[in-house]
């Protein structure tokens, strides 16, 4: 299989799931237990806890545990009073905008920030959104359809100057290009092990003492009492490595990728009816959607699929629906051209030869005959 979807997951890295191992066959102490075996998990997973923390430049408290990305979103969320307002940017992950949809319904008042037909959150956008006055606002720091990088830094220094509180959603651009949560400036951050070679399961929410968040789950005092339950130990110790495999290697891949994108991009573009959304504009070095005019984007992906080559529609925790991808329409694509979407997201593994193989594949379903 040649795989070309690596915002829906990763391949584990091997020195990942090597460091693994061991907390799955041999200690499998529960890390709240105070016998030796139990403390040896424990200091595993600070260790790993310190890892995540140095990705991000921020310190080992501030790193909650969760079950993965969509998990940390929806904590994050808790920061919210009941009668409080929020607003989220147009082109959110469905962990964020589908929690904000059933806060709607419980009576909270829910904005969306509209972006321009790059899919950018523009400033008119951030200066209407101020007026209003949300106790918290969602702007996602890299898009994981389109892979378009925000401002997040620029608005989040105008937001919290009125008090409010920010979320970015970091998920898609950690591992991918430089993030540094006090550069950013954020209240907090939401990332997942399984987008950064690491073990699917595990994620985290950083967060600043300041901003008062509710656990999910009770029943135990594990992660500072923000969720309970017994530690994921061997997924946390995975991510632990994956987050330090990222830091050391991010220039490397990033480079790599940004170079295979491009290559991509020309052989894409040398075939008839395509359009590369948000072509012009700064994204995910590894990222690349598109759409043909005319095609249905879920039967080209099968078509696709039965060549032994997976991509995606769009976002993996969206598809099958049916419907356009709201990203896309909230670009101002027409319905048509939305349908038709593909997203290609490359990894380290990705070659050249792929691309090619690929591509050539991809002309001959365009343009059959």
């Amino acid at each position: 299989m040649i795989y070309l979807d690596h915002n829906a997951t990763t391949p584990i890295d091997e020195r990942v799931l090597e460091t693994m191992l061991p907390f799955l066959q041999v200690f499998y102490g529960n890390p709240s237990s105070l016998y030796r075996h139990g403390r040896l998990v424990r200091s595993a997973i600070d260790s790993a806890r310190e890892q995540v923390a140095a990705l991000v430049g921020v310190q080992p408290t501030q790193v909650i545990f969760t079950s993965g990305g969509t998990e940390a979103n929806n904590l994050a969320l808790t920061a919210i009073k009941w009668g409080s307002s929020l607003a989220i940017s147009a082109v959110e992950h469905p962990s964020i905008s589908e929690p904000a949809e059933n806060w709607a319904k419980l009576g909270c008042d829910v904005k969306l920030i509209g972006v321009d037909h790059n899919g950018l959150v523009t400033q008119d956008a951030i200066t209407d959104t101020i007026r209003h006055g949300p106790t918290l606002v969602s702007i996602m720091l890299a898009n994981n359809e389109t892979g378009v990088i925000q401002d997040v830094a620029s608005f989040t220094q105008q937001l919290r100057a009125k008090g409010i509180v920010v979320l970015t959603d970091a998920v898609q651009a950690v591992g991918k290009i430089p993030v540094n949560y006090n550069h950013l400036g954020v209240n907090m951050m939401t990332l997942s092990s399984h987008k950064i070679y690491g073990p699917k399961g595990c994620g985290a929410l950083i967060f600043d003492k300041a901003t008062h968040i509710k656990p999910l789950l009770w029943g135990g005092g594990q992660e500072q009492g923000y969720r309970a339950g017994t530690e994921n130990a061997p997924a946390i110790i995975g991510f632990g490595k994956a987050a330090e495999l990222a830091a050391l290697e991010l220039a490397q891949r990033a480079e790599r990728l940004l170079k295979l994108r491009k290559f991509l991009e020309d052989r894409l573009m040398a075939i008839p009816g395509i359009t590369i959304f948000a072509k012009d504009t700064e994204r995910l070095p590894n990222t690349v959607q598109f759409g043909i005019e005319g095609m249905d984007g879920e039967m080209l992906l099968m078509k696709l699929d039965q060549k032994g080559i997976a991509v995606s529609s769009g976002s993996a925790c969206a598809s099958g629906g049916g419907k356009p991808s709201p990203v896309l329409a909230a670009m101002g694509v027409s319905s048509g051209l939305a349908k038709s979407a593909i997203r290609i997201s490359l990894g380290k593994g990705n070659t050249e030869t792929e691309i090619i193989e690929f591509t050539d594949l991809l002309q001959t379903l365009v343009i059959p005959g």
